[in-house]
């Protein structure tokens, strides 16, 4: 057992786990945050990618211990008390979910496909190609793309007001 310090969405927190704990499961088990999603446990699906000081990470690939230390966040951590992300807002909007099983994961995926290219044009190859280690069993995928186009909009004028 080993005492593992981090971050999670703004929150200084500590658990007790097993060396052998995923950081996924550290979130989901000890802390409460159940809107990680565990969909394979083979890292090919995305349902559970959080960020880890600001990059997207499948956190079922990540041993809780190698996340001590570091600023984790969740689903739960980007909206701003009752104020959807800008990234939520458009999955909402453009009907970019079906079943929900996978949003959590495409949410916080695509948030840091529009970081990673805030500085050139986001296009729809692009966002297919970056959304290709997120699998969703129900959408087609049109309308993700259409939200994660959406959003880049909405996260540019959100960025230019603060």
């Amino acid at each position: 057992m080993s005492t593992v310090k981090l971050t999670v969405n703004g929150k200084a927190v500590s658990a007790e786990v097993e060396d052998r704990t995923l950081l996924v499961h550290l979130l989901r088990d000890h802390l409460n945050l159940t809107g990680t999603h565990v969909g394979c446990d083979t890292s090919q699906c995305g349902a559970c990618v959080v960020h880890i000081d600001g990059r997207a990470v499948k956190s079922c690939t990540v041993l809780a211990g190698q996340a001590a230390g570091s600023n984790v966040t969740t689903i739960e951590g980007i909206a701003k008390g009752d104020e959807l992300h800008p990234m939520q807002a458009a999955f909402r909007d453009n009907h970019g979910l079906q079943c929900g099983y996978c949003t959590p994961g495409m949410i916080m995926s695509a948030i840091d496909i529009v970081h990673r290219h805030s500085g050139g044009q986001l296009d729809e190859a692009t966002v297919r190609h970056e959304l290709e280690g997120n699998i969703c069993r129900c959408t087609g995928y049109h309308n993700i793309v259409k939200a994660v186009l959406d959003a880049a909009g909405r996260m540019k004028v959100a960025q230019a007001a603060e």
